[in-house]
C-alpha cells in the first residue's frame, strides 16, 4: 500500500472532500442523518441506511447499494463499479450532509447525488444523466438497494417478509413486522413496508433478490442484467428482499435528465412516495441551511489548513452526529453522553435537548446502562456509565450560563420523574457506593476500556482510572450544589471527595505513574512490576483531567507517558501489549499486540491527551500530538484513510503490513473530543457561569491564530498573538484596549466583542 498517494483534495473552504480516484486504500465515507434516519455512502456507493426510534429500535433498511445504466445489449455502474471498468472524469464530492458520485462512460455523464431530508426515515437519490455523445440514446436506469430489513441472510433460513411492485406509485415495497414506534393502542409487532420511490414513470421492477442478483451472482453483475438488461417485475415471499425499479430515459445529443429515487420505510402503503423534483430542491436547501445554522458557533484560523478544515466542519458534524446516533449501529450510553459534552462548545441548546433524551435511559438508582438497542437496555456490567452524564451537565450549563435549567424534570427508564440535578446526583452516589477493592470505585464487566472485562466480575476488582473519572464528576456536582445553593449537597461531595482522593494516592500510585486497575484477586494492572501491560495511558491522562493528584504525581505521570508510551505514530493505550490471554484480562488480549485497546494507538485518549498537556502548559506536547493524530500531517509519520475524519485507533508497529492504517472511521468520540480539546483546551476558551475563561495553550510555532465562537448570543472573535516563547497570556484587549478581566473571564456583552490575546 502507497501511504504517501493523494487520492483527493478539500476545496478551499474545507466543507467537501474531492475524492478523484475511486480505488481509496480502503472504503472511504461519508454519512448523513437526521433524528430518524441515518445513511453512508463510500465513494464507490457502498453503505448502509438505518431507521431509529427514542428508545434504539431499529431497522436496517438498506445494506448496499448500485445503480446501473443499460443500453444495447451492455450495462455499467455509475457508482465507478467495477474499478477501472472504462469510465473517465471520476469524482466524489462529500460534504456535511450529502455526496455526490459523478462519471462518465460510453457517452454518458451521470451524477448521483445523495442525501438525507431534515425529517423523515427515508434518503433521497438524484440521479442525473447526460447525454454527451452525438446520438439519441436510449437508456434504462436501474437503481438497486439491498435490504435487510427481516434480518441478516442464513443460507436455507427462513424470511418472513413479502414485496412486490405498484407501478400507480412507481414503486416496489416489502412488508415485514416491527416494534418499532410501539402504540399502546396497536398489535406488539406492527406492519412497517420497506420502499423505493421513483419520481418518474418506470418500466419495471424487482422485489425478489434471487431473482434481480440470482443464487450465483453479485451486486456487481446482477443476473437480470447479465440475462435481459431489464427488470424482472418479481414479487417476494418468504425469500430474502431486495427493492429494485428501472427507469426507462430517452436522451437527445446534449440533453440531460434528472430521476428522483426515494428509499425508506413507511407504516402504510399508502404512505409510499417519492419526492418530486421541486420537493428534493427544497429538501435539499432546507437539510444544508440546517446544518449551517446546527454548526456554526465555532470557527478556527491556524497556519495549519487542513486542521482547521477539519475542525470547522466534519469534527463538528461529526459531533453532532454522536450525540444523537452514538457508533451508529447502538446507542451507547456513555457514547451518546461524551459526544453530547463535546457539542456543547458549538451548540449547547441541542446539545441540553440531546442530554435530556440520554438521561431517560437511566435507572432511578442512578446507574446507567452501557447500551440501548432494540428498544431494550442492555447493562453489560459496564461500570463507568455513570460518570459521563455529570460531565456534560455541567459543560452545557456552563456554556448557557443557566443553572435554573437543573430543576427541569426529565424520567428515568421505569418512569418515575425526577429533576435533571436529582438524576447527577444518584449518578455520583451510585459510583460512591460502588465501591471495592480499598474503597475505590469497582471495575465490574469493564470501564471506559470495554475490553478490560475479566478483572471485576465478582465484584472486588476496582479502576482507579474510572475512580479518577468519578474524582471529577463528584468535583463538578459539587460545584454544581454550591450553585444553586445545595450546601448539605456541596458540603457531602467536598468531604467525599477528599476521601476518595486519599485511596487513590494511597492504593492508586505506583512511584512513578497511576496504575489502572485492581483485580478481583487484587492483581495489578498497569504497574512497573508488571511483566506486559506495565502502564496504560488513561490512568496518567485522567490524573490531569480530574485535578486528583497530589504533590505533581500529575505531571510525573504525564513524564512517565511519554517515556514509556510515545511513538513516531502517536501515544499507546497501554505498552507492552499482552501477548496472549489472562484470565482476568478479557477481550484486550485477545486482540493482537499493537490492535486498538492492546497497544494501539488509540485515538481517544490521544484527544484527551492533548486536553491534559494543555492543562499542564505543555505547548510542544500539544503540537506533537495535533501533528501525530491528524491524517493529512506527515512529519512525524505517513498515515492513510480518510483525511476529513478521525479514526479510533490507529495500528501500532508490531502489526506489520497493518501499521499506520486506521481502524473504524466517524463512529468514535476522538472526533468529538478533537473538536473539545481545540476549543476549550488548546484555545482555551474555558466556559464558566460568570463567562468565558481564556487560559489557552497554542503551539509555539503559531505566530497569529485565531477563533471565533457564540457564546450566549455573543460573538467572540479572538485573535492571538503569540511569541513562541511561552503560552502563558500576557494581555488581553478589547476593541484595541488593555482590560484586566478577572481570572482572564470575559463576560459576553453585545452581539460581537473583538479580542485580540497576546502570548507569552
Amino acid at each position: 500500500m502507497d501511504r504517501t498517494k493523494q487520492y483527493g483534495h478539500f476545496s478551499e473552504k474545507g466543507e467537501t472532500f474531492f475524492i478523484t480516484e475511486p480505488e481509496t486504500p480502503r472504503h472511504w465515507y461519508n454519512y448523513m442523518y437526521n433524528d430518524e434516519y441515518i445513511t453512508f455512502t463510500s465513494q464507490v456507493g457502498y453503505g448502509e441506511g438505518v431507521a431509529q426510534d427514542d428508545m434504539g429500535r431499529r431497522v436496517l433498511l438498506l445494506s448496499n447499494r448500485n445503480l446501473f445504466v443499460c443500453e444495447d445489449g451492455k450495462y455499467f455502474s455509475i457508482c465507478a463499479l467495477p474499478m477501472h471498468s472504462g469510465y473517465t472524469d471520476y469524482l466524489c464530492a462529500h460534504k456535511n450532509g450529502s455526496t455526490v458520485i459523478s462519471q462518465q462512460k460510453n457517452g454518458i455523464k451521470s451524477a448521483l447525488r445523495i442525501f438525507v431530508p431534515c425529517e423523515g426515515m427515508h434518503e433521497v437519490w438524484s440521479v442525473t444523466l447526460e447525454n454527451v455523445s452525438d446520438k439519441e440514446r436510449h437508456l434504462s436506469l436501474v437503481s438497486y438497494a439491498k435490504t435487510e430489513v427481516d434480518g441478516t441472510y442464513r443460507p436455507q433460513g427462513y424470511n418472513t417478509c413479502i414485496g412486490g411492485g405498484d407501478e400507480d406509485k412507481n414503486a416496489v415495497w416489502g412488508r415485514f413486522y416491527t416494534e418499532f414506534y410501539p402504540d399502546p393502542d396497536l398489535p406488539r409487532n406492527r406492519e412497517m413496508f420497506a420502499f423505493m420511490a421513483s419520481s418518474d414513470k418506470i418500466s419495471g421492477f424487482d422485489s425478489r433478490r434471487n431473482a434481480f442478483i440470482g443464487p450465483y451472482g453479485d451486486e456487481q453483475h446482477p443476473a437480470a442484467l447479465e440475462k435481459g438488461l431489464k427488470c424482472r417485475n418479481t414479487d417476494c415471499n418468504s425469500e430474502k428482499l431486495c427493492l429494485v425499479l428501472q427507469n426507462d430515459v430517452t436522451l437527445l445529443p446534449g440533453e440531460k435528465k434528472t430521476v428522483q429515487i426515494t428509499v425508506g420505510v413507511a407504516y402504510d402503503r399508502g404512505e409510499i412516495r417519492a419526492l418530486s423534483a421541486e420537493e428534493t430542491e427544497k429538501e435539499f436547501a432546507r437539510m444544508e441551511a440546517k446544518y449551517a445554522e446546527r454548526l456554526r458557533g465555532v470557527e478556527i484560523k491556524t497556519p495549519w489548513g487542513d486542521y482547521d478544515k477539519l475542525i470547522n466542519g466534519w469534527m463538528k458534524y461529526a459531533a453532532d452526529m454522536g450525540s444523537r446516533w452514538a457508533r451508529v449501529r447502538h446507542n451507547g450510553y456513555r457514547d451518546l453522553t461524551s459526544d453530547t459534552e463535546c457539542l456543547a462548545c458549538v451548540n449547547p441548546r441541542l446539545a441540553w435537548e440531546r442530554l435530556k433524551r440520554i438521561l431517560t435511559y437511566q435507572y432511578d438508582n442512578g446507574y446507567a446502562p452501557r447500551t440501548i438497542i432494540d428498544g431494550a437496555v442492555r447493562d453489560r456490567k459496564f461500570a463507568d456509565n455513570t460518570v459521563w452524564m455529570t460531565f456534560a451537565a455541567d459543560t452545557i450549563i456552563k456554556e448557557l450560563g443557566d443553572i435554573n435549567l437543573l430543576n427541569e424534570e426529565v424520567a428515568f427508564n421505569n418512569g418515575s420523574v425526577a429533576s435533571v440535578y436529582e438524576h447527577l446526583r444518584r449518578s455520583v452516589d451510585f459510583l460512591w457506593n460502588f465501591t471495592g477493592l480499598y474503597g475505590l470505585v469497582r471495575i465490574w464487566g469493564g470501564d471506559w476500556n470495554d475490553c478490560v472485562n475479566y478483572a471485576g466480575l465478582e465484584g472486588k476488582g476496582v479502576s482507579v482510572w474510572l475512580t479518577l473519572a468519578w474524582y471529577r464528576a463528584n468535583a463538578a456536582f459539587g460545584r454544581i450544589a454550591k450553585a444553586m445553593g445545595r450546601d448539605d449537597d456541596a458540603k457531602t461531595a467536598a468531604e467525599r471527595g477528599e476521601i476518595m482522593r486519599e485511596r487513590i494516592d494511597k492504593y492508586g500510585w505506583d512511584g512513578e505513574y497511576y496504575i489502572y486497575a485492581r483485580t478481583d484477586d487484587d492483581i495489578v494492572m498497569g504497574s512497573k512490576d508488571c511483566e506486559e501491560g506495565k502502564i496504560f495511558l488513561i490512568s496518567q491522562l485522567w490524573a490531569v483531567l480530574s485535578g486528583a493528584a497530589k504533590d505533581g504525581k500529575d505531571r510525573i505521570a504525564m513524564e512517565s507517558a511519554d517515556r514509556l508510551l510515545e511513538t513516531k505514530l502517536g501515544t499507546r493505550l497501554a505498552y507492552p501489549a499482552y501477548s496472549h490471554q489472562y484470565s482476568y484480562i478479557g477481550s484486550m488480549a485477545e486482540k493482537a499486540p499493537g490492535v486498538q485497546d492492546n497497544g494501539g494507538i488509540y485515538l481517544h485518549p490521544s484527544a484527551w491527551k492533548l486536553a491534559a498537556d494543555s492543562m499542564l502548559h505543555r505547548p510542544d506536547k500539544v503540537e506533537e500530538g495535533l501533528k501525530k493524530i491528524l491524517v493529512s500531517n506527515t512529519e512525524y509519520e505517513t498515515k492513510c484513510g480518510e483525511p476529513y475524519a478521525l479514526y479510533n485507533s490507529y495500528f501500532a508497529p508490531e502489526t506489520g503490513y497493518r501499521y499506520a492504517t486506521p481502524g473504524q472511521s466517524w463512529r468514535t468520540a476522538a472526533s468529538s473530543w478533537l473538536l473539545k480539546s481545540t476549543v476549550e483546551y488548546i484555545f482555551g476558551l474555558h466556559p464558566e457561569l460568570e463567562g468565558l475563561r481564556i487560559e489557552p495553550c497554542l503551539p509555539l510555532s503559531w505566530k497569529e491564530c485565531s477563533i471565533k465562537k457564540i457564546f450566549r448570543g455573543c460573538e467572540y472573535d479572538i485573535k492571538f498573538i503569540c511569541s513562541g516563547k511561552s503560552d502563558k497570556v500576557s494581555r488581553i484587549e478589547l476593541d484595541g484596549r488593555e482590560i484586566r478581566p478577572e481570572g482572564n473571564i470575559i463576560a459576553p456583552k453585545g452581539e460581537k466583542m473583538n479580542l485580540t490575546v497576546y502570548i507569552g
